[in-house]
């Protein structure tokens, strides 16, 4: 196999290929670069088996220099140093990728991944994949302090492609089995085949809180708290929403209250 590393930071870049050298001798490193627009001219002429890609880069980001190749012959591995929401963006989307600083066991089973995959439109980073995965991965610089605004959209894939859906239309989501359903403020019901917990950290970012096992809320959408034998949520549109014992503190604790 043969591959490109791709990262602003010329010390990841140097560590990776050693740490390729070392434990993947099956990869030979034929092209390193620090920055992104260099990559760029080499991928349109060069054909690595898969890259290694660094997303936060100046001049071109890893998701537009994948957008400015188009389609893509390679396998792509993004390398992060993201926190545990970046991971569900990347699981959502059904992508690889490695956390900095690179684990050697982690590295040498996405090597053990690629050499199993052989080239096929899914072995490589789609148009939906891409989407779905800039739609879900939070503005959130290594150590959670904000770096953007989030969108205002979410992508909710289903089998013929992508919806994308105004975070403020929707009022919650509802833990079904192994998938998860959106309800909106219209009435809609969009159903993907993801658990609640999978999407929870992606929502949370973006003013929501799961209050009990089977509910995420928006937060935007509460109308009122009710306590009695068992406390509960009204939301805008009438329905009521249970609220677990442990999960009413970290509520109450998101908005002001006298």
């Amino acid at each position: 196999m043969t591959a490109i590393i791709i990262d602003d930071e010329p010390d990841n870049v140097a560590l990776l290929a050693l740490q390729l050298a070392r434990h993947c001798p099956q990869v030979a490193v034929i092209g390193q670069f620090t920055d992104s627009p260099s990559a760029l001219v080499a991928l349109r002429t060069q054909r690595p088996s898969l890259i290694f890609l660094d997303i936060e880069m100046p001049m071109l980001n890893g998701f537009q220099l994948l957008e400015q190749l188009g389609e893509v012959s390679f396998q792509v591995v993004f390398v992060t140093a993201y926190n545990q929401y970046a991971v569900r963006a990347f699981q959502f989307a059904a992508l690889d990728y490695l956390l900095k600083p690179v684990d050697t066991i982690d590295l040498v089973n996405t090597i053990r991944r690629a050499e199993t995959v052989s080239f096929s439109p899914s072995g490589v980073v789609g148009t939906a994949q891409l989407d779905v995965l800039k739609s879900w991965y939070p503005a959130t610089a290594p150590g959670g302090a904000p770096s953007a605004v989030l969108p205002a959209k979410i992508a909710l894939p289903h089998a013929n492609g992508l919806t994308f859906i105004d975070i403020n239309q929707i009022l919650y989501a509802e833990s079904d089995s192994n998938y998860t359903s959106f309800v909106l403020e219209s009435g809609e019901k969009y159903l993907v085949s993801k658990t609640l917990g999978d999407v929870q950290d992606m929502l949370e970012v973006r003013n929501f809180l799961r209050v009990h096992r089977q509910y995420v809320v928006n937060l935007d959408h509460i109308k009122r708290l009710v306590r009695g034998e068992g406390t509960y949520l009204v939301l805008t549109n009438g329905v009521s929403i249970p609220v677990s014992r442990q999960q009413k503190d970290r509520l109450l604790e998101r908005f002001g209250w006298v």
